[in-house]
């Protein structure tokens, strides 16, 4: 069993930046892709960012590319998402999932993830 509990999550400025953490426990984060997903109102959930459990592939949807950057630190059983140039559209309630996998690629599919976090809110105001 893995537990996820998100942070960073708040109120800011379109332009702002923001460090959202996910920090994991009950099990090692090795041989787990990591990603973040969001949800904002009246929307499906999205995937933002994944990460392959050595960190060699990560993924990014569309809206994220140049802008979000997914990173882990397996010894801390942590990872982040770096949010850059925020946007009114990025406002969404941000989860944090973990899925296991025996090589080192990443899983797209909101499926793919046994464990899920409670989510962060992000809101960006114009």
């Amino acid at each position: 069993q893995v537990q996820l509990v998100e942070s960073g999550g708040q109120s800011v400025q379109a332009g702002d930046s923001l460090r959202l953490s996910c920090a994991g426990s009950g099990r090692t984060f090795n041989n787990y892709c990591m990603a973040w997903f969001r949800q904002a109102p009246g929307k499906d959930r999205e995937i933002v960012a994944a990460i392959s459990w050595g960190g060699s592939e990560t993924h990014y949807g569309d809206f994220a590319k140049g802008r979000f950057t997914i990173s882990r630190d397996n010894a801390k059983n942590t990872v982040y998402l770096q949010m850059n140039s925020l946007k009114p559209e990025d406002t969404a309630v941000y989860y944090c999932a973990a899925g296991h996998i025996a090589v080192d690629v990443v899983l797209t599919g909101p499926l793919n993830y046994e464990y899920w976090g409670q989510g962060t809110q992000v809101t960006v105001s114009s």
